[in-house]
């Protein structure tokens, strides 16, 4: 286990540009959780969230949220502070289930797109219908941005949370700074 300080020093944040309507979010734990339907359920009592088999759809509680990634995959998003204890506590739960659960946290960084054209930045380089009809609050998946790999999570009706591998942090920001300017 790490410990706090290794933690945030491990997760500096990259130089991103800054642009109207959005923002870096603090640094957060990741974890990718991998099993079946019982890996799932323990899971969910686990975190207090719902693991659920719906595609493409999310759970959130405090600064806890479980994101769907596929029929067998969720990402685990918590606080810098709660990460250790969440981990302890999904270890525990899953230790005699057949499961893989992997620390992420270092790989990526999370941006907040928000504003009532939050859609239409995205859309500048996203392929996906994010029409609120298309694409409701709550929903989640794997997506491009531009030509990086991101996960999109619409929030709120006009918030969305991108997570992006760090490597792409700076070209994510650029491209949705552009794209704020020339909407």
């Amino acid at each position: 286990m790490r410990d706090q300080a290794d933690l945030s020093t491990a997760r500096q944040s990259p130089t991103l540009i800054p642009s109207n309507g959005v923002r870096l979010l603090p640094p957060a734990c990741r974890f990718v959780l991998r099993g079946g339907p019982a890996v799932m359920v323990a899971a969910g009592a686990a975190t207090g969230l719902d693991l659920s088999t719906a595609a493409c759809r999310s759970s959130s509680q405090g600064e806890r949220a479980a994101l769907w990634q596929g029929p067998d995959e969720q990402l685990l998003l918590t606080s810098v502070a709660d990460g250790e204890a969440l981990e302890q506590r999904l270890r525990e739960a899953l230790g005699a289930l057949p499961h893989s659960l992997v620390d992420v946290s270092h790989r990526q960084i999370a941006l907040e797109v928000q504003g009532p054209r939050a859609a239409d930045v995205l859309n500048a380089g996203c392929p996906l219908d994010l029409h609120l009809n298309a694409f409701p609050v709550g929903m989640c998946t794997r997506t491009v941005l531009g030509k990086c790999d991101i996960v999109l999570w619409r929030k709120t009706a006009t918030t969305f949370h991108v997570e992006v591998w760090r490597s792409f942090a700076d070209y994510a920001s650029r491209f949705l700074a552009e794209a704020g300017e020339t909407l």
